[in-house]
Parts: C-alpha cells; structure tokens; sequence
C-alpha cells in the first residue's frame, strides 16, 4: 500500500531490508534515513511475519529521524497482542513520533473500518489541515466511543488469543516445523516439503483455512478458539503424513 500512496503522491519510495529471520537488518535500516527523508514507516508486529520491534530498536529509528527532521510513523495494528512496550511511550520524548492503531484487530471491528493515531498536539493540529473533509462518520465515531466504553469485554479475548498463540506454536514445533517468533495472533511457519499451495490445498480439504502470503516456503496460520485450533493441527498433521 505504502510504495502506491508514493506513487500516486509522485514521490520516492525505498523499501527497508529484512534478514533471513524477517527480523529488520537494523544498521541497514538506519543507514538508509538520510538528509532527504521526509517519511518514515515501520510495522510492529508486522504482517504478516509477527515479527516486533523492541522499545530500544525504536528510539534508535525515532532519533536517527529526528536528525533529519523526518516524521516516524510507527504501525501498531497488532499491538494488543504484543508483549512489547508500545511506541506510544517515545512520543513525549520524540514529538515526531506519530503511532497509528486500529479496531479491527483486537477490538474485532473489522467492518467499521476504524483506524486512529496517537501524536504530539503539533502533528494532529498539522493533520487536521490535509485531512478528508468526511473521513469518518458519525455513526462510526458513536461506535468507537461505545467500544472504548466497553473495552474491558472487547478485549477480554486478547489473552485467550495469546495462550493460542503459544498453544500453536509448541504444536507446529511438535510437528517439526518452524515458527517463526509471533507478537500477533497469527503464526507463520515453515519447514514442509511440499509446496505452500500443495499444503494449503491439503489443509483446506480437511476443512481448515490458513493463508499462503506469497513468501516461499512458508503459509501462515490465524489464531482462533480453542477447538478451531484443534481443528487445524488435526489437519496439518494428516496432510503431512500423506
């Protein structure tokens, strides 16, 4: 989404590097925030990898862009599922620092299409000057303010999700795959032989769903109930054994 939005905006996207472990190559990263750069993005968790930025690796983007006068825009969709500390810490010391969120993940408010950031009065008062006139609407604000009201119960499912989360890990490990590390509630993993289509196919057939990304050699699960969980390890394990 982000290199279109540079397009249509006709200006220069460059994308970051990632390591082998889908872990951000960190001196690359920081090399790559010259004189010149007016916009950084980073994703934690990002997807669909699961991977997350620690609060260190972050003050090391949030001060290598305030050298070039660069606004940090930190993605934070997943971050009910983090057990990392949240960008949202860094924005007293860092008034650059703009952390965007979102109730479709752990609020399960996907319809809604509600999205909102957290930022130094300055930058919301610079935003409110480009923004949409009708961005969002009033039925969609009533709502938001009646999940925040109840986001006790909205969320209670966040740390069932985690002890999911976990619970699939240690079973795909069982299984002899590879996990790659999760703060989101889905898990990508690797380690088959056969090919991520062959796979999903397989796993469909017995009536589970999981998605192929489009990384080779890996597919990556969503966390569900309990017994939906059961239900994709029960299928995983028959279509590896065929």
């Amino acid at each position: 989404m982000h290199p279109l939005i540079a397009q249509v905006t006709a200006v220069t996207w460059e994308a970051g590097k990632r390591k082998a472990d889908f872990t951000i190559d960190m001196p690359s990263a920081l090399a790559q925030i010259q004189k010149g750069t007016s916009l950084v993005f980073l994703t934690t968790p990002n997807n669909p990898t699961g991977t997350a930025l620690s609060i260190d690796d972050l003050k090391s983007f949030a001060a290598a862009t305030a050298k070039v006068g660069a606004l940090l825009v930190v993605d934070e969709a997943y971050a009910e599922f983090s057990p990392l500390q949240s960008a949202v810490t860094l924005i007293e010391e860092f008034p650059h620092l703009v952390v965007c969120r979102t109730m479709s993940k752990a609020f399960a408010m996907a319809g809604a299409r509600l999205g909102y950031l957290v930022a130094n009065p300055s930058v919301i008062e610079a935003m409110h000057l480009v923004r949409l006139p009708y961005h969002l609407s009033s039925i969609t604000q009533a709502v938001a303010e009646v999940a925040l009201d109840f986001r006790k119960e909205l969320l209670g499912t966040v740390a069932e999700l985690k002890a999911g989360r976990e619970w699939l890990s240690s079973e795909l490990v069982k299984l002899g795959l590879t996990v790659v590390p999760s703060a989101a509630n889905f898990i990508l993993f690797t380690g088959f032989t056969i090919t991520p289509a062959a796979l999903w196919q397989k796993i469909l057939d017995r009536g589970a769903l999981i998605r192929d990304v489009g990384l080779p050699q890996h597919l990556r699960v969503t966390v569900g109930t309990q017994e939906e969980n059961q239900i994709f390890i029960d299928a995983l394990r028959a279509a590896l054994a065929e």
